[in-house]
């Protein structure tokens, strides 16, 4: 049974202040989603103080992003040791946001995949089309395509140590939300892929849904049999939203 995971990517947000208020209330929500794991990602900076306020609780942390080089002269850029400085359990790796804003391959996320497995941090590995990708009807080659990329480097049986995150590029801010059966559908193709060179890994794999779930929508889409949990985008920003997303997976 794949436990679910609610994971909060809080982007380009927050303040010292508004994270810790943040951070009260999911902790003192967090007993009543026991059964959902909970995870939060903030910015690089306000790391120390994650780590601070979770330490000793079931809940985890994680950074947006990583570095697909262990150390050297990359100015602005995070290593994957540094992130075992602080605890770090994940780390997302390809959202779609770092492929099209910031130019980053799938040849690229696989070494960024390959970089947090080294150290031990679990990579969520975003995948998912364009709303131009969808209309060409090409939504499960592109998917096959960005997944081909690490399994080709880094093998199936690391998804033993990972999660998978689908993410509808044109369902992402826009207002727009995949039905739950269209989330289903490519989720359901993920599974698939990956049980094409291993079943087992592929029934215990995570696969989140990041395309603006939301209160509204959760219990829907986590209802559906491949539909593993939620990577949140704006919803993570409060409290009550996160934690009303998380109690749809209890």
């Amino acid at each position: 049974m794949r436990r679910k995971l609610v994971a909060g990517n809080w982007k380009m947000n927050g303040s010292a202040e508004s994270i810790r208020g943040l951070l009260e209330g999911i902790k003192a929500g967090a007993a009543e989603v026991a059964a959902v794991e909970l995870a939060v990602f903030p910015p690089f900076v306000y790391l120390e103080l994650v780590e601070q306020q979770l330490s000793g609780t079931a809940i985890a942390w994680g950074t947006q992003n990583l570095s697909e080089h262990a150390s050297g002269a990359y100015t602005g850029e995070v290593a994957g040791p540094m992130l075992q400085d602080f605890h770090c359990a994940y780390v997302i790796v390809g959202h779609s946001e770092r492929r099209t804003l910031y130019g980053e391959s799938d040849e690229m996320v696989a070494r960024k995949f390959a970089a947090a497995r080294k150290v031990g941090v679990k990579p969520i590995l975003c995948v998912g089309e364009t709303l131009e990708e969808r209309d060409q009807g090409v939504t499960e080659s592109v998917v096959e395509r960005q997944l081909k990329a690490v399994l080709d480097l880094e093998g199936i049986e690391a998804f033993n140590d990972a999660v998978i995150a689908y993410e509808p590029v044109w369902a992402i801010g826009t207002g727009r939300t995949a039905t739950p059966q269209q989330a289903q559908d490519v989720h359901a193709f993920i599974r698939a892929k990956l049980a094409e060179q291993n079943p087992t890994v592929a029934a215990e794999t995570r696969i989140l849904y990041g395309g603006s779930m939301k209160a509204a929508n959760s219990g829907e889409l986590m209802a559906m049999a491949d539909i593993d949990g939620g990577l949140i985008g704006g919803a993570s920003l409060d409290a009550k939203d996160f934690l009303a997303i998380a109690r749809s997976g209890c």
